[in-house]
């Protein structure tokens, strides 16, 4: 049973993330990408890590998701291109893309499928993915990149605030 749950989350994380590529709306993108993360959710909850699945339904598909929808609303949608399609860049994307793919299939190949006889996560020591043992790993092992994501996210909120601030056409924020 759990093969079968794992297998619908991964083609419903896949199809979320096709979405918010192929989408042409900005509005319809953001929700496929909020299916995306909630299919991601029910991943980390095979994995037995019940906070990371709780924080990413709260913050993610709750809190930044609403910021999203909020800029998508706000931009509107567009109608020309935002630039000119150039004709090499239509070879180069898909090269890369393939040089990506190939990549994570040597990797996948090459390491991953030593662990399939294994019995996965039944070996982990009992707090293992508890909000006190990811507090310990956030702040201590991880603390620049905790601080870093935590700057992240403050520069986003204030970039939203100054352009919730600008009407459309106008040039800068007056003083």
């Amino acid at each position: 049973m759990l093969e079968v749950l794992f297998f619908l989350a991964a083609i419903g994380a896949l199809g979320g993330a096709v979405g918010v590529v192929f989408l042409k709306n900005p509005f319809y993108s953001v929700l496929s990408l909020v299916v995306h993360l909630i299919f991601l959710a029910v991943l980390f909850l095979l994995l037995e890590a019940q906070f990371l699945a709780a924080a990413q339904i709260v913050v993610y598909a709750g809190a930044v998701m609403v910021i999203y929808v909020f800029v998508a609303a706000y931009v509107g949608g567009i109608e020309e291109p935002l630039f000119d399609p150039i004709p090499r860049l239509r070879v180069l994307g898909p090269v890369l893309a393939a040089a990506i793919f190939i990549e994570i299939s040597i990797a996948v190949l090459g390491s991953s499928l030593v662990a399939l006889g294994t019995e996965g996560a039944s070996d982990l020591e009992a707090g293992f993915g508890t909000p006190a043992s990811i507090g310990l790993l956030l702040l201590e092992d991880f603390l620049i990149a905790f601080e870093v994501a935590s700057l992240l996210l403050l520069v986003t909120a204030v970039a939203a605030i100054v352009l919730a601030g600008r009407k459309p056409g106008e040039e800068g924020v007056e003083s």
